[in-house]
């Protein structure tokens, strides 16, 4: 049968609640809690390495939420996640997994608004919170009251009373705290409490340590009150959760100073890991979208799947090589021609095209008899690209057509010119002889 972990984040300890095999997560005893002890490795990482390893002890664990207080250790927690390869889990705030555990036992029932005084080893958080939404209207948390802060104090006490001697060294001190710690949750249910201990005898009575830790559950009493009023919100109970809550010194001293109920569920430090594992979800990866190319759909790169290359991903507007070569043979030809037609405007320009016309009308009169010119042979070397045509004696030379400068041959010994080229016939050097048709003129002739 599949099972469910919730795990809450503590600077002193990471819990793990699990429901005992083939039971469902419910309100009441029936958890397995494991506590780990943090040490000098960064909580986040104890997390992440305590949650793989149930998960590989226990197979049927379907779903897992760890709660966390804030969102930079929300960060935390997921990068140190993802470095063990785990994505089965999701993350829910402290204070609603708190409120999801005493919203299923019913010890908040007719309460619409309350305060969450969480006072746990690192430090007191106090919110107001709508039970009801389950949403934080106003939080603050210090660090100058926690725990850590109460042992401290037992400790002095202790040293201060000649029975305990100084520690010499960082061990013997954490030592010495951890004594100090196991003598205050003793005394949350006991009246006295006398430990033993290399440096000597803990030994410590309820009254003499309510006493010693008055005026610390007294500012933290205070520190409520005034959250309360900064958020300015009436509130009709109060929810005290983390280990320190199970001290009977602080609901008297909390109830004294707010008026109103003090509620402190069974093993207070475990609410938010239990609370946590009614919340706890099965989260499996989404599959990525199949990947589309018609048009209006987004495209999806999938693993295993055929990708799009550059010619895919081209715009419509670009055209494949092979078009775009086919249109360059079209385009050659269109120019070829088009270079004809100016070459055959460039020969009519310089005057040859009156001439050719009075060639046709004196072979039209005179059948097949020669036409005299009046033309003189010149051996001039123009650009390829332009034609030569004869000139005659009236000629008129425009400067603006850009030509190399001419070269005449005066000399005797110059040889003979070729013939001229025939009617309606013009040369470009390097091409065959280019024969225009005759023209008929435009206007007939005046009678």
């Amino acid at each position: 049968m599949s099972s469910v972990l919730g795990v809450s984040v503590g600077a002193g300890a990471v819990r793990l609640a699990r429901p005992h095999a083939g039971s469902v997560p419910q309100p009441g005893p029936a958890y397995d809690i494991q506590t780990i002890p943090v040490g000098r490795k960064p909580v986040e990482e104890l997390t992440a390495e305590a949650i793989g390893v149930t998960a590989e002890a226990t197979p049927d664990i379907h779903a897992t939420a760890i709660s966390y207080r804030s969102e930079q250790q929300a960060r935390a927690l997921r990068e140190a996640m993802a470095r063990q390869q785990l994505a089965n889990y999701e993350l829910v705030p402290e204070v609603v997994a708190a409120l999801e555990w005493v919203h299923r036992t019913g010890e908040i029932r007719g309460i619409s608004s309350l305060v969450v005084y969480d006072l746990g080893s690192s430090g007191l958080t106090v919110s107001v919170v709508d039970a009801q939404n389950r949403e934080v209207r106003h939080s603050e948390r210090t660090s100058d009251i926690s725990g850590d802060y109460l042992d401290s104090l037992i400790r002095e006490q202790q040293i201060a009373s000649g029975r305990i001697a100084h520690p010499q060294d960082p061990a013997g001190l954490a030592a010495l705290d951890a004594l100090c710690r196991e003598a205050k949750e003793q005394l949350s249910s006991n009246t006295a409490v006398a430990l033993p201990s290399e440096q000597g005898l803990v030994l410590l009575a309820q009254e003499n340590f309510e006493a010693l830790i008055m005026l610390a559950i007294e500012s933290s009493a205070r520190m409520a009150r005034d959250v309360i009023v900064r958020s300015d919100r009436p509130v009709h109970g109060i929810l005290a959760i983390g280990g320190c809550a199970r001290i009977p010194l602080v609901a008297k001293v909390l109830e004294r100073w707010m008026g109103v109920p003090v509620i402190v569920p069974a093993e207070p430090e475990t609410v938010m890991a239990r609370g946590a594992a009614l919340l706890a979800r099965p989260v499996w990866p989404v599959a990525p979208p199949a990947q589309h190319s018609q048009p209006g759909h987004p495209l999806v790169a999938v693993p295993g799947e055929n990708r799009l290359d550059d010619a895919d991903l081209a715009p419509a507007w670009l055209s494949a090589p092979a078009a775009r070569g086919e249109r360059r043979g079209v385009s050659g030809a269109v120019l070829a021609v088009s270079a004809l037609a100016v070459l055959a405007a460039i020969g009519l320009g310089l005057g040859y095209g009156p001439q050719v016309l009075e060639r046709d009308s004196h072979q039209q009169g005179e059948g097949d008899t020669a036409v005299p010119t009046t033309s003189v042979p010149r051996t001039t070397t123009l650009d390829p690209s332009i034609a030569v045509a004869p000139a005659t004696t009236t000629e008129t030379v425009h400067e603006s057509v850009a030509v190399p400068p001419r070269r005449t041959e005066t000399t005797e010994d110059q040889a003979p010119a070729p013939a001229p080229p025939g009617p309606n016939t013009f040369v470009v050097p390097g091409l065959p002889p280019i024969v225009v048709p005759t023209i008929p003129p435009l206007f007939p002739p005046p009678r």
